[in-house]
C-alpha cells in the first residue's frame, strides 16, 4: 500500500516539475476553439485525454466479455436428489 502511494506521488512530482519547465505557450486549435496554453499542460491534457478514451473502450471490452461470459455460464445443478 504504501509502495504505491509513494511511486504515485514521485509521478507527480515528476508530472509537476515536467509542466513548470515547459511553459512556453503554444496555439492549440480544437475544432472552432482557438487558444493558447502552456506546453507542459497541452501535453497533460492530451494524456489524459488518451487515458479516458482508453479506460473507456477497456471498459466496454470488459463489458462486452462478461455479457458473453454469463450467456455461456451453464445453469446451476438442483440440489435435490432423485436418485433411489
Amino acid at each position: 500500500m504504501w509502495v504505491a502511494v509513494a511511486m504515485g506521488a514521485i509521478v507527480v512530482i515528476i508530472l509537476l516539475i515536467f509542466i513548470l519547465q515547459n511553459t512556453k505557450q503554444v496555439a492549440i486549435s480544437f475544432f472552432a476553439w482557438d487558444f493558447e496554453l502552456p506546453l507542459g499542460v497541452a501535453l497533460l491534457l492530451a494524456a489524459i485525454g488518451g487515458v479516458l478514451v482508453m479506460a473507456s473502450v477497456g471498459g466496454a471490452r470488459i463489458w462486452q466479455l462478461r455479457r458473453a461470459y454469463k450467456k455461456t455460464e451453464p445453469a446451476p445443478e438442483s440440489k435435490t436428489s432423485t436418485d433411489d
